[in-house]
């Protein structure tokens, strides 16, 4: 089981991520827009800068659903190797079984 405040703090920041995504959508595009005068982009750079750090969508750290666990992750089933196999074995995971030979 991972830290309880680690997985708070990264459901935090996926929170500001939802929150913050168009503004810094929206202000990435002038920042990237070439055809723009630059003290224009430059402006729109400032005022990403000055938006939370952990609004950034790469500080998201991928956790297990069921552990909290950050490594070892499947992302199409949203949960790590661990908690995998051992709802494998209980039966809990349609389509899945566990091998043995």
């Amino acid at each position: 089981m991972a830290k309880v405040s680690a997985v708070q703090k990264n459901k935090h920041r996926q929170n500001l991520a939802k929150e913050y995504a168009n503004r810094r959508m929206r202000l990435k595009a002038i920042v990237m827009d070439q055809s723009l005068p630059l003290d224009e982009r430059f402006k729109a750079s400032i005022r990403l800068a000055e938006l939370p750090r952990n609004s950034a969508r790469s500080r998201i750290r991928n956790r297990c659903e069921v552990s909290g666990r950050p490594r070892a992750y499947y992302r199409k089933l949203k949960m790590s190797r661990i908690a995998l196999r051992e709802l494998g074995s209980l039966g809990c995971v349609p389509g899945l079984i566990k091998s043995s030979w």
